[in-house]
């Protein structure tokens, strides 16, 4: 019988995880019992689990921990649209603004139905780029809030991290009490409860490869680029009262850009 090369490995284990005979989140024999199975040795064995990595059918892992077969992560959709759907549901009553939600616009999901859904606030100096696009002094104080999301347990996470003035909601105490999210009607409603109305809405759209910590939190398969997203919220003034930091892999987002233009003078 003829030996097996990673490649022959690869393509037999690739088989098993579409065949269902190791269902997603679950761990693949260590590599001693792959070892035994396909009788080869185990650089072979690594570079068949190397190359399944960076097709995205096992997670990335780290150095130690077993090697799993990946859980494909929710697809998300970002159009430019839905700000102004956004924008028009911050006068709607709360349950159907509760019904129309980030997770619902964006990944189709029933927000009830998420496996995870962590928020954090914190009242802290505003880092360097934030405080120039917001007008912001040293000695001032942005609300900080951490939003991390898994949509199905086993997936990657994702993550947004936006900043609000401190002066703009430091007197509407329902703004600062992160148990209150998510918030029917988001970013947008909260800060209709503060007065303000947003205007304008700027989306600085970039791309580069992650860094360790994100393709551990996100489970980002090799060679998958990351496209961040800094997101500006302007009151009818022009002011920015809210600056939010996006990041998602390549792998999992379309970018939806939809601009109406005006018609020529007839």
């Amino acid at each position: 019988m003829e030996r097996m090369d990673a490649k022959a490995v690869a393509e037999q284990l690739r088989a098993d995880i579409h065949e269902g005979k190791f269902a997603p989140g679950e761990t693949l024999p260590n590599t001693e019992q792959l070892r035994e199975r396909f009788g080869v040795g185990k650089n072979v064995v690594s570079a068949a689990v190397q190359t399944l990595k960076g097709e995205g059918l096992l997670a990335p892992g780290g150095r130690g921990q077993p090697v799993r077969v990946r859980v494909v992560p929710q697809k998300l959709t970002r159009s430019n649209a839905n700000y102004q759907v956004e924008k028009d549901l911050v006068k709607e009553p709360e349950d159907v603004r509760r019904r129309h939600g980030s997770a619902e616009r964006d990944a189709k999901v029933d927000i009830d139905t998420v496996n995870d859904d962590k928020v954090t606030y914190e009242v802290v100096p505003p880092p360097e780029e934030v405080a120039k696009i917001m007008g912001l002094a040293s000695s001032d104080y942005v609300l900080r809030r951490t939003y991390l999301r898994q949509y199905r347990e086993g997936e990657g996470y994702s993550r947004m991290v936006s900043y609000l003035p401190y002066s703009l909601v430091k007197d509407h105490p329902p703004l600062l009490d992160s148990s209150n999210e998510p918030w029917p009607g988001g970013t947008l409603h909260q800060l209709y409860t503060a007065g303000v109305e947003v205007g304008k809405i700027e989306d600085r759209v970039s791309a580069r490869m992650p860094t360790e910590e994100e393709v551990a939190l996100y489970d980002i398969p090799f060679n998958v680029p990351v496209i961040p997203i800094l997101k500006i919220s302007y009151d009818t003034s022009g002011r920015a009262v809210d600056v939010a930091e996006l990041l998602t892999p390549a792998d999992r987002i379309s970018l939806s850009y939809i601009t109406e233009l005006r018609k020529w003078d007839e």
